[in-house]
């Protein structure tokens, strides 16, 4: 049971770094358009999108079989 939990929080761990990088590069690649980088709203909304990432694993992660 240990390790399966290991292996639980290492996959969500991942998509969560994942996740954030995805939102703070289309948060990035917006806010270039317009000129002007707001790096608190990058930074924030890239921490929400990690939080949402993991509450969301709690539902099931396909790399960790039942």
């Amino acid at each position: 049971m240990k390790n399966k939990t290991k292996v639980w929080f290492k996959a969500a761990g991942i998509r969560a770094i994942k996740t954030m990088a995805q939102t703070a590069v289309a948060t990035i690649g917006v806010a270039a358009v317009m000129q002007d980088v707001n790096w608190l709203a990058v930074a924030s909304a890239s921490l929400l999108a990690g939080v949402l990432s993991v509450l969301t694993s709690i539902a099931g992660l396909p790399e960790v079989e039942e």
